[in-house]
């Protein structure tokens, strides 16, 4: 039977055509079915195995005691995940758009689509909420196996050739040491090993000008599972079309760019398809709190970036981590060598992998890589699109085997680059290892495959670089992961273990909402333990920390970390009557397995009040705190320095001398900056710069039997005095303290209080409060008296019936982010205002119903943008599918009642 005729989009030219192989060098039949069905396979199975096996000899999770939870993994992932549990069983009162658990009310849509995106995230639902641990793990393997078998089908859409060694060169990619070093405790980063390929088969089809809406699909679904990292990807891949366009061998420069205004089209309409991703996470962005300022001042120097094309190491201070393995390294320093591979060819891909590394050290190509913004962290979070880059180069060297003579001028270049960069602190005895024991079985199993003659040679020979490959890849993750856990700051969180499962049963069981909140207290566990272990407390730990929520709570009295972006529950009686809490947990002093549950008085959730005081002058915290209270429950006393170093005056209060050693900085940063990536002023961690000076006490006066209480939001040092010892951690202002108990008023009436700072500190001038509990109590029975007769919150809405004769305006213990509408007895929706942060309804002369919904900023736009982006997708496919139709009726000859059938 004749072959069916090729359509015109299926006859087109590649790019450049492959010189055939001779025939003791063509592959074997098996090896070509292996290449076209199961090398994506084999690729993610040596990736994933390789994994797995550099854990287990190491005995971390889930094959070991050791932890995987340290960094964000711990603080920010994990107890996300457990959030996404509680949503798909329907046991938390939140849903997508917002979250009642954390900050006192935050949202959570653009957390959702950020943090909880990638399709793999969504499997913790198949598991026990306990067990949560492990498929946050599983996001991790089964991404690096995707990226590996996706990058194997890239390559061959690059350049034809075997299966099995694309599947070799893609364990690389999959195992890169951006992911081993980067990558592995951000589940949500490593979507983007997953749309580097998938973007690059899809800008292949527009190269040859077929599958349009497939591949508009295939950008949309990059961007929707994580569009930060997809960003990154797709600019690198529009910089890999255009190499290949303009090294393409005779192809018209109308058919390139034609290639390049398709690739536009199909990029653009494939974002737009995602776009509710962008456009509410844009809007939470731009709503969040800043984070602290960073500058990029510290940049590698060459060779210490080039070192890092060396596996096995793990590096001390941020560089961009690139490495794909010692096989895909030396294809790649053989690459300029192989002459079979056409002058322009070489040179295109050399500049471009150039260019990406030059601009990785660059500021302002950073911040292209990186959204116009310098991340709080490393700054070379785009590393992966260069080793996939590398990659592909190595693939191009090999498919056009390379000769002995050239894969050793590689290895030449890879010996002197070692020996070149044999003192940097990335570099160790692992990575020799690697280099001799993984380089010279590798040079040997190419040198003999390119000479192999018959199929049992070329078996043997693929089966030698397997071999190395697996077991290669699984030490540099071993050695990588080893030397990343002899790092101090990069212990692991307490997730799911007996302690915080336990944390989990005592809140379960005082549950009270909404009538009153269960509060975790101050964050053990994670950074997120509202979300880890349950109850509605003020920890939230995201990059879209709301800038409305962050002022609030330290206005009122709340700590925070990097800068905000990091809220703690409130630790004073006050704030924790404010925000409704009747219970909480408080942990025990140097033991972190021991909690111990304390009743609280709560105020209701929501309150009716006649008048609003405004606000007046230079208020203090405990001015705030009464005013939104409506009742006077502070003595606040002038403090006068008594004992110890004598303080100098300042325009606001005092400022602390304390001793310094030589050439120390100013303390800063509390031992637990939320999710920091290493120490220092930004991250909220003490530099240890700052000498602990003799102190200064202050005394005071107030009634005796109530309870003193400090602030000092920016005192790093010991605070001690009534019995009581704190330490405060602050660091302006990136770290701030919250309102603490120091201890209750001897009957004397007289509060000294020791400040002893860690270098100079400044006092704020009121800096002592002292609280009437009778009077505490009062105000609080006076707020229940006119609270609603019935409340509901669940979801993203609130609703509650008011006592008769309710005027006034009613006050939500609940910080007034944007996004909110109410309405009162089933009038139109009006946007709250905001009374000392918290959220406002004006009741009128008189209300019975209250009704307010929560709608994620941005979202409409989104969705409208998405709908025409869909709506022009169905239309190219119904047009294609027409036009498919006709060619058919015009290319299929009519039968004949003379045809017969045939059997095909």
């Amino acid at each position: 039977m004749a072959p069916t005729p090729a359509t015109p989009q299926e006859a087109v030219r590649p790019l450049e055509v492959a010189r055939p192989l001779p025939v003791g060098e063509r592959p074997a039949d098996a090896d070509t079915a292996l290449g076209q069905r199961t090398a994506p396979w084999l690729a993610a199975a040596l990736s994933m195995g390789a994994y797995c096996l550099a854990l287990t000899l190491y005995g971390s999770y889930p094959f070991g005691p050791r932890s995987r939870a340290v960094n964000d993994l711990g603080n920010q992932f994990v107890p996300f995940h457990a959030r996404l549990w509680d949503l798909l069983h329907g046991t938390t009162s939140g849903d997508l758009f917002f979250n009642w658990s954390s900050g006192y009310g935050v949202p959570f849509l653009a957390d959702f689509f950020t943090y909880l995106m990638n399709p793999f995230s969504w499997l913790v639902g198949l598991f026990p909420r306990p067990l949560a641990d492990l498929p946050v793990f599983l996001v991790t393997l089964f991404s690096i196996g995707l990226g590996a078998a996706l990058m194997t089908v890239f390559l061959g859409r690059l350049r034809p050739g075997s299966g099995v060694l694309r599947a070799l060169l893609s364990v690389g990619y999959g195992l890169c040491a951006w992911v081993l070093n980067d990558g592995f405790a951000d589940p949500m980063w490593m979507w983007g090993l997953v749309a580097l390929p998938l973007t690059g088969i899809a800008a292949d089809w527009c190269l040859r000008r077929t599958r349009w809406v497939a591949g508009t699909l295939l950008v949309a679904l990059a961007w929707a599972g994580n569009f930060y990292t997809a960003a990154m990807a797709t600019l690198a891949m529009a910089l890999v079309l255009a190499v290949r366009l303009l090294t393409a061998a005779a192809m018209p420069w109308r058919a390139r760019l034609r290639a390049l205004a398709r690739a536009a089209s199909m990029a653009l309409t494939g974002v737009l398809l995602a776009a509710p991703v962008l456009t509410v996470t844009l809007a939470a962005s731009r709503a969040a709190q800043p984070a602290p300022a960073v500058s990029y001042d510290d940049r590698p120097s060459p060779l210490g970036q080039w070192a890092q094309l060396l596996p096995g190491g793990h590096p001390g201070t941020p560089v961009p981590n690139i490495s794909i393995g010692v096989l895909g390294l030396l294809l790649v320093a053989a690459f300029p060598f192989v002459r079979a591979v056409p002058l322009r060819v070489r040179a295109g891909w050399c500049v471009l992998a150039a260019g990406v590394a030059a601009s990785f050290v660059q500021e302002p190509t950073i911040l292209l890589w990186h959204g116009f913004a310098l991340p709080n962290g490393s700054p070379y979070r785009a590393a992966f699109v260069l080793s996939g880059i590398l990659v592909m180069i190595s693939w191009l060297a090999l498919a056009h085997r390379p000769r002995p003579r050239e894969l050793a001028a590689g290895a030449v270049a890879v010996a002197l680059l070692a020996w070149l960069g044999r003192d940097q602190g990335a570099l160790g005895t692992d990575t020799w290892i690697l280099v001799a024991g993984g380089g010279v079985p590798a040079f040997l199993g190419l040198a003999a495959l390119g000479r192999s003659r018959t199929a049992r040679t070329r078996a043997a020979a693929l089966a030698a670089l397997t071999g190395t490959v697996l077991l290669g890849s699984a030490y540099t993750a071993l050695s990588v992961t080893a030397a990343r856990g002899a790092i101090a700051w990069f212990q692991p969180k307490i997730t799911f273990s007996g302690p915080s499962l336990a944390a989990r049963e005592g809140l379960l069981a005082r549950a009270d909402w909404p009538r009153s909140r269960t509060d975790p207290g101050p964050h053990e566990f994670a950074n997120n333990d509202p979300l880890l272990i349950g109850g509605e407390g003020g920890s939230y730990y995201s990059s879209f920390a709301p800038a409305a929520t962050a002022r609030t709570l330290r206005g009122l009295g709340g700590g925070w970390y990097m800068r905000g972006r990091h809220t703690l529950s409130f630790e004073d009686p006050v704030g924790r009557a404010l925000m409704g809490v009747g219970s909480y947990l408080s942990p025990v002093p140097e033991d972190r397995a021991v909690f111990t549950p304390h009743p609280a008085l709560p105020a209701p959730l929501l309150t009716v009040r006649d008048t609003l005081p405004r606000p007046f002058g230079e208020e203090t915290v405990f001015a705030r705190q009464e005013r939104v209270l409506g009742a006077a429950v502070y003595e606040v006393p002038a403090l006068t320095p008594s004992a110890g170093e004598a303080p100098l005056r300042d325009r606001d209060g005092w400022l602390l001398p304390g001793a310094r050693r030589a050439g120390a900085g100013a303390g800063g940063g509390g031992p637990k900056a939320a999710g920091a990536k290493g120490g220092g002023a930004d991250s909220g961690v003490p530099d240890g710069d700052g000498a602990v000076g003799a102190g200064t006490t202050f005394t005071g006066r107030c009634t005796p039997g109530r309870t003193a209480l400090w602030y000092a939001p920016w005192f790093s040092g010991e605070v001690s005095g009534l019995g009581g010892r704190t330490t405060g951690a602050g660091g302006r202002d990136v770290t701030a303290n919250p309102l603490r108990v120091l201890g209750r008023v001897p009957a004397d009436g007289t509060v000294a209080v020791r400040f002893t700072g860690r270098g100079r500190q400044h006092l704020p001038e009121r800096a002592i409060g002292c609280l009437s509990g009778h009077r505490l109590t009062a105000a609080v029975h006076a707020l229940r008296a006119r609270g609603p007769a019935e409340l509901t919150a669940a979801g993203h809405r609130l609703t509650a019936r008011l006592r008769p004769g309710s005027r006034g305006s009613a006050v939500l213990a609940l910080p007034a982010v944007p996004g909110w509408g109410c309405s009162v007895d089933g009038g139109p929706l009006h946007a709250p205002y905001a009374f000392g942060g918290l959220l406002a309804v004006p009741l009128g002369q008189g209300a019975t119903r209250l009704s307010c919904s929560y709608l994620p900023p941005g979202l409409h736009t989104g969705l409208a943008a998405g709908g025409a982006a869909a709506l022009a997708l169905a239309g190219v496919a119904a047009r294609g599918t027409t036009r498919g139709r006709w060619r058919l009726r015009l290319t299929t000859p009519r039968r004949t009642h003379h045809d017969k059938p045939t059997d095909l």
